[in-house]
């Protein structure tokens, strides 16, 4: 599920975590994990954004490269 919505799975417990909480009156973490989960979500993002940075790099250049050996306005 955590994939369809383009979220980290850690986040997405943490979330069910902080719900199931909310309901029962306890506190699901501490400041401190919260703050290890916040980075280790930091660091998915970001590569997260490295990645699809390079994707559509990729895809930029072969658009490219077959708008240009497409020739559909000559015979």
């Amino acid at each position: 599920m955590a994939d369809d919505l383009g979220i980290n799975h850690e986040t997405l417990r943490n979330w069910i975590r902080l719900d199931d909480a909310q309901h029962t009156g306890t506190s699901a973490t501490t400041p401190a994990s919260m703050s290890a989960s916040s980075e280790d979500e930091n660091a998915a993002l970001r590569r997260r954004i490295r990645e699809s940075e390079e994707e559509r790099d990729i895809l930029r250049k072969a658009a490219k490269y077959f708008a240009g050996e497409t020739r559909w306005w000559e015979p």
